[in-house]
């Protein structure tokens, strides 16, 4: 008997664990010594509930995991800082009932003006017609801040003048893009520091257009990003629409896209949301892209290492001038070399 003891106390101790957080609160996962990153997939799904299918992991130093995991070693995990992000059955679950909602009342209004129209005059040509039932549904069916984040009234404004953009629309039109929600992201569930830089996911596409997450304030909740920014984060998040990885193909059409959306902008200078402007210029960092979309699509800020750290330590010496110029450097430098890899991965 105490022999066994004795074997079970060792086998115990050769347990290994695995620290992870996910939205900001941290876990502990214990496994056995040969388990892989599959066994640590399926022990996730049966402690935190979040499918296999829609876990990712930010990994120092070997990047971003993503389903199938294979049998690679959990153990090879062990000791390193890791992000699970992810969304629980639950939460799928909530988020598919308010998109039901959400298109049973469109449905029901698209009836009522369908019936409003049939029992009053033509006024307005077939062409008319066909546009205004194709804003209809090419738009986003609902917008929806973070009601515990500050002001989320001015969250709904940005996120109307999103809604309202006449490029935006003019795509959405054009491709036939309809998106069941509209939503902000929590900017301290979505943020990556380390030695090696800080990651920032600027917006996520979930099951192709069901719900879309855009990052509209900044880290500190004390404004707001870039307007521009922004929208062309929404352009990339559409994309995803239609394709889930970054290759040639996502590459084509998100150019195309954020190219008719500028064209159908006819307004210039910036944007104003409440007694704010969001100037149209180049962000003051740079932005590069994330590995493709596990239920859509993830469109990620710095996680440039060396080069964003030095950006984001520099800056306060710099004028306001000299910083965004620093800044557009970057940003253009990772944005070629990222459509650099997706040519030569396609």
């Amino acid at each position: 008997m105490a022999k066994q003891d004795a074997i079970l106390q060792q086998e115990e101790s050769n347990e290994i664990t695995i620290s992870l957080t996910h939205h900001g609160k941290p876990h502990d996962i214990t496994l056995n010594p040969s388990a892989t990153i599959s066994d640590l997939a399926n022990e996730i799904e049966a402690t935190l509930f979040i499918p296999t299918s829609n876990q990712k992991f930010m990994v120092t130093k070997l990047g971003l995991l993503k389903a199938p995991f294979g049998d690679r070693p959990a153990r090879d995990l062990q000791g390193k800082k890791i992000t699970l992000l992810g969304t629980s059955s639950e939460e799928i679950a909530a988020l598919a009932s308010a998109s039901k909602s959400v298109s049973d009342a469109e449905a029901q209004r698209a009836a009522h003006l369908a019936r409003a129209r049939r029992s009053q005059p033509k006024a307005y040509s077939t062409r008319d017609a066909n546009r205004a039932r194709e804003e209809s549904t090419c738009t986003f069916a609902t917008l929806r801040p973070l009601p515990n984040l500050p002001n989320p009234g001015r969250s709904l404004a940005f996120l109307e003048k999103l809604k309202a953009d006449p490029g935006i629309r003019a795509a959405m039109r054009a491709h036939r893009f309809s998106v069941g929600l509209l939503t902000e992201m929590d900017p301290l569930s979505y943020t990556e520091s380390s030695h090696e830089g800080t990651t920032r996911i600027l917006g996520l596409n979930r099951n192709k257009g069901e719900v879309i997450e855009l990052r509209l304030r900044t880290d500190a909740y004390d404004g707001y990003r870039d307007y521009k920014t922004i929208r062309k984060t929404l352009c990339h998040e559409l994309t995803h629409n239609v394709h889930g990885d970054h290759d040639r193909q996502f590459w084509d059409l998100c150019h195309r896209i954020e190219r008719e959306v500028e064209r159908a902008d006819w307004k210039s200078g910036g944007r104003s949301v409440g007694d704010a402007e969001y100037a149209e210029s180049v962000g003051e960092e740079e932005v590069a892209y994330d590995h493709g979309g596990w239920t859509g699509g993830e469109f990620v800020l710095g996680g440039g290492g060396g080069s964003a750290a030095a950006s984001s330590s520099s800056s306060g010496a710099l004028s306001r001038r000299e910083a965004m110029a620093r800044a557009a450097e970057e940003r253009v430098k990772k944005q070629k070399q990222a459509e650099e890899e997706a040519k030569g991965h396609p």
